[in-house]
């Protein structure tokens, strides 16, 4: 058992706080400053005392610090300046971007330096305890530190995958990009949808969503489909102009996707190059219309 300390109980420390205490270490103290993250400990941290960050710091063995990226820096040295963090003592992150070096002020005091980021989107409630098994945490320690870090992301249910500090933000970048950015393009598919019609734009995507998705962690590029691929310059010519008039701030997204897929698509044979170009061409001149002042309704409809 472990004396943990959390500082930042928001949606990631009060429940990787939650999962950490179900599998039998003491939190001994939380901090968390805004209304949200009192209730977040009221309601998966029961009983444990909130404080003050270096009051949090100083009652621990492992400092589990869940504060934004870029606050993080700033928190660790507050934190050394005030005395509160110890030579022998874990300071662990959950940053995603950051690996070790911004730490090395609890370093520089005799601590060990832990970056642990779970691939995952939480709710900060209790239905992501049981999303945290099997999720991969990206880490980084020393290595002398790794069997304590294994142990810990076991505790929670996770599979560690071990990050060098050169490449942490590569890997944070491929997950904001796979995940953040499937947010907007799903909300905006959403959009298009109740747009046209659609009563339930979320259960008229969620099987094709959920067979794209699969399809594409299986087979990557392979399990693209759709008038990109196909090369279907006409089709892709009328979704330009009917979301151009009815939602015009998706078009630089979609422009960007296509882009995206028809290079990919071109790479692998499945696209014909004149096909390609003339797509291309399409989606510069549907970007130019939004990117201009002077863009009107008549200025879609007129499109050749």
């Amino acid at each position: 058992m472990t004396r943990i300390g959390v500082v930042g109980a928001g949606r990631v420390g009060a429940v990787l706080a939650a999962a950490l205490r179900a599998a039998g270490h003491e939190i001994v103290a939380a901090a968390g400053e805004s209304t949200a993250s009192r209730e977040r400990m009221a309601a998966l941290l029961p009983g444990v005392p909130g404080g003050k960050p270096t009051d949090v710091a100083k009652s621990c063995d492992l400092l589990l610090l869940t504060v934004p990226d870029d606050m993080l820096e700033n928190v660790v040295n507050t934190m050394v300046g005030a005395g509160a963090i110890r030579a022998g003592q874990y300071v662990v992150h959950t940053s995603g971007r950051h690996g070790l070096a911004v730490l090395e002020a609890a370093s520089f005091v005799g601590a060990h330096p832990v970056a642990m980021h779970p691939a995952m989107t939480f709710t900060g409630t209790e239905v992501d305890l049981d999303r945290l098994r099997g999720t991969v945490f990206g880490v980084t320690a020393g290595e002398q530190d790794r069997a304590v870090v294994e142990s810990l992301v076991a505790d929670l249910g996770g599979v560690p995958m071990w990050v060098p500090e050169e490449k942490r933000t590569l890997y944070h970048a491929g997950l904001a990009h796979g995940a953040n950015h499937l947010v907007t393009l799903v909300s905006q598919a959403m959009e298009l949808l109740a747009a046209s019609g659609a009563e339930d734009p979320a259960a008229t995507l969620r099987p094709l969503l959920t067979a794209a998705l699969d399809n594409a962690l299986v087979a990557g590029d392979a399990a693209l489909t759709g008038p990109i691929v196909r090369g279907d310059v006409n089709t892709v010519r009328a979704h330009l102009r009917d979301i151009g008039e009815t939602a015009p701030a998706t078009i630089p997204s979609y422009v960007a996707m296509a882009k995206a897929t028809a290079d990919r698509a071109v790479l692998d044979g499945r696209l014909m190059p004149l096909r390609a170009v003339k797509i291309v061409r399409l989606l510069d001149e549907a970007l130019a219309k939004v990117e201009s002042p002077h863009l009107t309704h008549r200025t879609w409809t007129e499109q050749p």
